[in-house]
């Protein structure tokens, strides 16, 4: 069965995004963007919120298009136009771009989405993440920390009865400082 995977970055203090959404202080590179690149190609979708996916789709679809762009951009481009998305989102209507809307996080539909994609499911966007976190629905964490302090914005973990044991799976140091946690479910000790 796939697994939901968290992929965020976030800052040293835990923001996801600082106020008014700012999220110019990610340093994203091009050795990160190719990580991004190798990881989220393999996913079988991705699932976001309404603001990540607009976010995504002001962007991404015609990206390549751009003369300047690198090749691992533009090869994002192509991975994000092509990859299944779906999007949780109360008040979006539609959604272009292999995009499919879904109004709310429905347990029993998201382990259904589990049994029936070839692929880890990558999920994205603060405010939904929240809520599978809430629902106990994340399987495992690609985390992203960037070395800056934000001091205000969007947490990724909010305060919520979360209860999770986990092991790092595996880390990375990429070259312009930011450090990547890959974190799974903490198996030791679990009941066979």
């Amino acid at each position: 069965m796939s697994k939901i995977v968290l992929m965020m970055n976030i800052s040293l203090d835990g923001f996801v995004e600082g106020p008014d959404h700012d999220i110019s202080w990610h340093s994203v590179d091009e050795e990160i963007h190719q990580h991004f690149n190798d990881v989220i190609r393999r996913y079988g979708a991705l699932l976001s919120g309404r603001r990540t996916y607009e976010l995504m789709a002001g962007y991404w679809p015609t990206a390549d298009a751009d003369p300047n762009i690198s090749a691992v951009g533009a090869a994002f481009a192509g991975i994000w136009r092509t990859i299944p998305k779906v999007v949780y989102s109360r008040t979006l209507e539609r959604a272009d771009w292999n995009a499919t809307v879904v109004r709310s996080v429905v347990p029993e539909e998201v382990r259904a989405l589990k049994e029936r994609s070839y692929g880890d499911l990558g999920l994205g966007g603060a405010g939904i993440a929240a809520e599978f976190l809430r629902l106990g629905l994340v399987d495992e964490y690609r985390i992203y920390v960037h070395p800056v302090l934000v001091g205000h914005g969007t947490r990724l973990f909010p305060e919520a009865d979360i209860d999770a044991s986990l092991r790092l799976a595996e880390s990375r140091t990429f070259g312009n400082g930011v450090e990547y946690l890959h974190y799974v479910p903490n198996t030791v000790g679990a009941a066979s």
